[in-house]
């Protein structure tokens, strides 16, 4: 049986505050399906939402912030089919099998996110530093806790947890995306079968 985790517990958020989240992704959504992902900026956002520039910068930080919370609040749904979806990417799955599905679920909601996880990667977020190079701490917790359930004699499980999420990691899959290596009609289902193979060898899967 897979250990119970959580990903943590969201710090409350003032109803007003709120208010103006959900006000400025609805709005950003909007922008992005009308004109794609160049219109949407820190000064157009601000006037179509009615909210005041200076909420907005608060808020985000940067336009690359806007694509960041868009991508986050998309990810909500991923993150509860984790923690109590069916199996194998809920629990109840053997844990390589949990690997294997929850990396699935990551290049596919990549995949499917491209053009606003790609926007995450221009300039700086609220919390400084550049945002493409942020950690994925929720992911690399989830790994953590399934590679232990394996059990790999003298393996660093901190650290290959770690190797495992930059494996997952935008950056480096858009990266690979573009690369004229992977050109084709389905480079999602490469990644996919790349991440089997990587998580089976590294598992000790008979026959990888």
């Amino acid at each position: 049986m897979s250990t119970p985790m959580t990903w943590g517990t969201p710090q409350p958020e003032r109803a007003d505050a709120a208010r103006n989240r959900q006000v400025l992704l609805a709005t950003a959504r909007e922008l992005l399906a009308e004109a794609g992902p160049e219109c949407l900026t820190m000064d157009l956002l601000a006037e179509r939402s009615g909210l005041g520039k200076g909420t907005v910068f608060r808020r985000f930080g940067s336009r690359a912030g806007i694509f960041q919370a868009l991508l986050d609040d998309s990810e909500r749904d991923l993150q509860q089919q984790v923690l109590s979806g069916p199996p194998p990417l809920g629990p109840g799955a053997p844990p390589v099998d949990r690997i294997i599905a929850y990396g699935t679920a990551r290049v596919r909601f990549l995949a499917e996110h491209h053009a606003v996880a790609r926007g995450t990667l221009d300039g700086r977020g609220a919390g400084g530093g550049r945002v493409g190079e942020r950690r994925r701490p929720l992911t690399e917790i989830h790994l953590r806790v399934l590679l232990r359930e394996v059990g790999l004699p003298g393996a660093d499980v901190e650290v290959l947890a770690g190797q495992l999420a930059y494996a997952l990691d935008g950056p480096l899959l858009f990266q690979l995306f573009a690369g004229p290596e992977l050109e084709g009609p389905s480079p999602t289902a490469r990644f996919e079968a790349g991440w089997r193979d990587l998580v089976e060898r590294v598992c000790g899967v008979s026959g990888a």
